[in-house]
């Protein structure tokens, strides 16, 4: 199992995420299908060409999302109880199509369940477009519930 248990996190420490993915069109236009989401900015070119923009935007919720995916391996990948909330989330900056992400995850709290069995941890979930000089697009505070490890 890749990822970690409650007594691994350590506050203070950020993880830096190895995956990086680029967004394409097709991600996009999947996403607002599978969410009924048909807001022109993200799916009509014509439309998108006469904003402050000048192009289509990816949706924000996916770009969430993906920025989740990303810290799965490293953070929860088969050690998580559930996801518990996200908080406080800002999309500082667009992403376009082609923008290649990336993401790391700095753990700001960690306690133990009131029974002792489980830990609930608190990460600032930060993603990054590459492409565009590490520009800041999507920061959010992720908190779930974690297993402990098996020998603890």
């Amino acid at each position: 199992m890749p990822g970690r248990y409650y007594e691994q996190f350590e506050v203070g420490e950020t993880i830096e995420h190895d995956k990086r993915r680029t967004v394409s069109e097709r991600d996009n236009q999947a996403f607002c299908d599978m969410t009924m989401n048909q807001q022109p900015l993200h799916l009509d070119a014509e439309f998108s060409a006469d904003t402050q923009f000048g192009e289509r935007l990816v949706n924000g919720l996916y770009t969430m999302s993906l920025a989740v995916g990303l810290t799965i391996p490293e953070t929860t990948d088969g050690t998580i109880v559930a996801n518990l909330s996200y908080d406080d989330v800002e999309h500082p900056a667009p992403v376009f199509h082609g923008d290649t992400l990336r993401v790391q995850s700095t753990v700001t709290d960690k306690r133990e369940t009131s029974d002792g069995e489980r830990g609930v941890v608190t990460m600032h979930v930060e993603a990054y477009a590459v492409n565009r000089e590490d520009e800041l697009v999507c920061e959010f505070d992720r908190t779930v519930l974690a297993k402990k490890a098996p020998d603890a």
